[in-house]
């Protein structure tokens, strides 16, 4: 008996490169990276190399009319998510693909990852002068994101004397979206460092320097990483961190083939702390020597309310951790409504967090504060943890999540995971999927769901390994919100219940 299909689908994801006969590098690693972060890759071939562990012998590109054959027969019917462009030796097929780009590009909205191959790493020169205007000329203006090491961003900024900054800043100009800087060719001995520089964001990734001579790759492996987190939907500056995370993961797994550099290891997406590299922001270095009170028991059931009011109303059916997030009222008003919830929070023996209002909350001794993102650059983070107060902190993506990791707060909350009315947000909701992820890499850190969860999503939340569900109009929009904040903390105390 054939087993039932299975009807789950796959972004598309096109790599435009050439063959590695070796199997370490080219569209082959394209492609196995493609199907071990769930997506369905395609290949339009430039060119056949003839290449080993070793050396690169010679390589043949693709008739120019079979190459553009390739590039219209997927687009009719497997159109793409995101599109990797790698080694092009020819400036030939370039100008075609640059030409193609600017007719389908925009109509069919995919991303565009570009890694300009410009040698091997056994030494093979693929550098044309006439190869490398096309870059600047067209198709920079077309790409998304660029990943150069060090000498091809010299090359193709053709401002070898300047420093990386401003080499990324030239290709920025030529119309470049933004610029991966790769530091592999760096001559840091034990830490590698990517830099993340677009218009209105830039960043440092730096991790540990994996010992291994089995690399062959890297380079196809990481834009190929890249390629695939666009094509699930999140944005460049995301993708280029879970990408670096693939790529680690993928190194510490390397195994050898022939007499040279070996190949990396496939693995699935990137879960573990170790894989993740330390994010420095270019404008303000995130300090990492703070040491906020810990969070013993879990948070479980956490309702967040906007009023004192709602503090009374709930307190006699014993809330075990409440956040009081008042964004309304005169100062005055504020402040007093924080004072009478702080005193009686401690007569309900109740876990209260406060929301923005930091120095209130050290004012009157609450349990703990909870900031947003826009608050880490204001707030005395110092002088919370000084006053012993946990902290807990918003994230909406991997950029902000690894900022908050890097704080080490009390919890971390992963929000927002469904459509919410109850307030504007930035960002598309994050799903089930992300939560997983996002919970996993979270596993040595207490951690809230938040968002749009209600009584028929708060089962499939809980299963996602999250410390505590946070819910805001599951109960006050409720008709009998008394009710349903005792059904719902019922359900969540009997899941961690379970989980002892």
């Amino acid at each position: 008996m054939m087993p039932d299909a299975i009807s789950e689908t796959k972004p598309i994801v096109w790599t435009i490169a050439s063959s590695d006969s070796g199997g370490g590098a080219g569209i082959q690693a394209d492609l196995h990276t493609f199907n071990a972060l769930g997506c369905h890759g395609c290949s339009v071939i430039a060119a056949v190399t003839a290449q080993n562990s070793t050396e690169v012998v010679g390589y043949e590109t693709i008739s120019p009319a079979l190459f553009i054959t390739q590039l219209n027969c997927l687009i009719q019917d497997m159109p793409p998510a995101a599109v990797k462009i790698g080694l092009i030796p020819d400036a030939e097929l370039l100008t075609q693909l640059a030409n193609w780009l600017a007719q389908y590009k925009a109509q069919h909205q995919f991303v565009v990852i570009a890694d300009p191959v410009l040698s091997s790493s056994t030494g093979y020169n693929f550098v044309r002068q006439s190869t490398l205007q096309i870059w600047r000329q067209q198709l920079l203006p077309l790409v998304d994101l660029l990943t150069p090491n060090i000498h091809e961003l010299a090359l193709l900024s053709n401002l070898s004397q300047q420093n990386n900054d401003a080499q990324a800043q030239q290709l920025l100009q030529l119309g470049c979206q933004a610029v991966l800087v790769k530091g592999g060719h760096s001559t840091e001995a034990n830490t590698v460092t990517d830099q993340f520089i677009a218009v209105n964001s830039r960043f440092r990734l730096k991790q540990p320097r994996l010992s291994t001579t089995h690399n062959h790759g890297t380079g196809c492996v990481l834009s190929s990483a890249i390629t695939a987190a666009c094509a699930h939907g999140y944005a460049l500056a995301d993708s280029a961190i879970i990408g670096r995370a693939y790529l680690q993961q993928a190194l510490s797994f390397s195994y050898a083939t022939g007499k040279g550099a070996g190949s990396l290891q496939p693995h699935g997406w990137p879960v573990s702390p170790d894989f993740f590299p330390q994010l420095q922001h270019n404008d303000a270095a995130i300090d990492d020597n703070f040491c906020f009170a810990g969070i013993t028991a879990p948070l479980g059931f956490y309702p967040v309310i906007d009023s004192v009011q709602w503090l009374k109303r709930l307190l006699p059916f014993e809330p075990d951790v409440i956040q009081l997030r008042i964004k309304q009222g005169t100062a005055e008003d504020i402040e007093q409504q924080i004072a009478e919830a702080i005193l009686l929070s401690r007569d309900y023996k109740l876990r209260l967090f406060i929301n923005d209002h930091w120095q209130l909350a050290i004012k009157y001794g609450a349990y703990g504060v909870h900031l947003g993102q826009e608050d880490l650059t204001t707030a005395d983070l110092a002088a919370i943890a000084s006053a012993g107060l946990r902290l807990g902190i918003s994230t909406h993506s991997y950029t902000e999540l690894l900022r908050a990791r890097q704080i080490r707060p009390s919890y971390i909350a992963l929000g927002h995971i469904f459509a919410t009315q109850t307030k504007q947000m930035p960002s598309q909701p994050q799903g089930i999927a992300r939560l997983k992820r996002y919970a996993a890499l979270c596993s040595d850190v207490a951690t809230v769901a938040i968002g749009g969860i209600n009584a028929e999503r708060i089962d499939a939340v809980l299963a996602c390994g999250v410390s505590g569900v946070a819910v805001v109009s599951a109960i006050t929009a409720q008709q009998q919100p008394e009710q349903a904040f005792s059904q719902l903390k019922q359900r969540v105390d009997q899941h961690y219940a379970h989980q002892i």
